[in-house]
């Protein structure tokens, strides 16, 4: 969907406009609706963000994962490729830096490092979506670049795409462009919707 900047903004400022105990209360209920689908039970390395902007924060997600043994990974800045994304292995306690965003990053080697399609499971951000798993991001490209080969898979298309929300985040209808990875699955608060 193109929106304009101010538009974004707008939704984005609701977003951060949640109450922080009813936002820690959604976090806890997503959680829970999360990591009771069978998906995640027998994924082993999943992706996840560290939310920033009022985002859902999928924390206890990725401290719950991290208990039963996963691979857990957070998204970095493709050191060569500007514009996509990596995603470095991570455990609680390793330090983190900021990118040239200002948002955390894992430091990582070359060994720490999975490419998309090499994870089970990805649980993304968004901006908005639609009951029809359709995903409205910041607007810079950098999921929909580093997922692009989604759209040119036949049978096969990797990892399981779940976006992360408030229920409040959710349209009537997204418009996409043929560049957009649709979502497999979005997880809120209170719903589950899956494409």
């Amino acid at each position: 969907m193109n929106l304009s900047p101010d538009s974004r903004q707008q939704i984005r400022a609701r977003r951060r406009g949640l109450d922080p105990a009813w936002r820690r209360m959604a976090s806890t209920a997503a959680c829970r609706r999360l990591t009771a689908l069978n998906r995640f039970t027998g994924a082993r390395r999943i992706a996840m963000y560290l939310a920033a902007d009022g985002e859902l924060d999928p924390l206890p997600v990725l401290e719950k994962a991290c208990a039963m043994g996963k691979q857990c990974y957070l998204p970095v800045l493709h050191p060569v490729a500007r514009g996509r994304l990596w995603f470095a292995r991570w455990q609680p306690g390793d330090v983190l830096h900021p990118n040239r965003y200002g948002i955390p990053e894992p430091s990582w080697k070359t060994h720490t490092l999975a490419s998309a399609w090499a994870l089970d499971m990805i649980i993304l951000p968004l901006v908005a979506f639609d009951a029809r798993c359709n995903r409205m991001g910041m607007g810079g490209g950098y999921y929909d670049r580093s997922l692009a080969w989604r759209l040119r898979r036949g049978i096969w298309k990797g990892p399981m795409l779940i976006g992360y929300a408030y229920e409040a985040q959710k349209l009537g209808q997204i418009h996409v462009a043929p560049w957009d990875v649709p979502l497999d699955a979005v997880v809120t608060e209170s719903a589950l919707y899956m494409r």
